[in-house]
């Protein structure tokens, strides 16, 4: 039986929730290493506003105006793993395949991560787990403020699959959306670029930052 982009998606989240803090899976790299923030680079952002939490394991914005944390490699076909805590009223996003310039909710890819209910009137694109502009979310399964949330974000050629907690919630082809949202979010083109973590209001935290390159 043939095995799809979203079930590996599903699998790999299971997998994931068993594994120590930032102790990397079989097959997986590490982002972030628990102390530092070696391996990222602002962009957007003012330095000192990204601080390490080595007790916990995590890191957050120690402050406003932190814009963009991103990986000095880019990333083509991968998958990504990643923990992110909200505070209430939180907004931020994970970047994918983005370059180091404009902002990546356009030039590359945003996956949203926010306090869904404190916002109102929210387009479909906007909550948490979408595709910013481009792709709603099916569900927004998030955990209640100040528990941890997992993505695993699948990434071949313009496949993109998601799951949040363990519940799929992106199954796209970006092709079907190249022509009505490719010249507003060229992001969608772009087959490599950077990831990324942004700051956007409130302290959002991260942890468990894994990555496997897809041949």
């Amino acid at each position: 039986m043939r095995t799809t982009l979203a079930a590996l998606t599903l699998l790999a989240f299971a997998a994931h929730a068993a594994d120590p803090a930032n102790e990397p899976p079989k097959g997986f790299v590490s982002l972030f290493d628990g102390k530092t923030l070696k391996g990222w680079k602002l962009h957007g952002g003012k330095e000192g506003t990204w601080a390490v939490d080595e007790k916990a394991g995590s890191f957050h914005t120690a402050k406003g105006g932190g814009g963009w944390l991103m990986t000095e490699k880019e990333y083509g076909d991968f998958e990504l793993r990643i923990d992110f805590k909200v505070p209430k009223g939180g907004n931020s996003g994970v970047a994918l395949r983005s370059p180091m310039k404009g902002d990546p909710a356009y030039t590359g890819m945003e996956i949203q991560i926010l306090d869904d209910p404190k916002y109102e009137k929210l387009q479909k694109w906007q909550h948490t787990g979408s595709i910013y502009g481009v792709v709603p979310s099916s569900s927004q399964p998030t955990k209640p403020i100040g528990e941890w949330n997992t993505y695993v974000i699948v990434c071949k050629g313009k496949k993109v699959a998601i799951t949040l907690n363990g519940t799929k919630i992106i199954d796209a082809d970006l092709a079907d959306h190249e022509e009505k949202h490719g010249k507003a979010h060229p992001g969608i083109l772009r087959k490599k670029g950077h990831i990324g973590v942004q700051e956007h209001g409130g302290k959002v935290e991260f942890r468990n930052v894994f990555i496997k390159e897809l041949d």
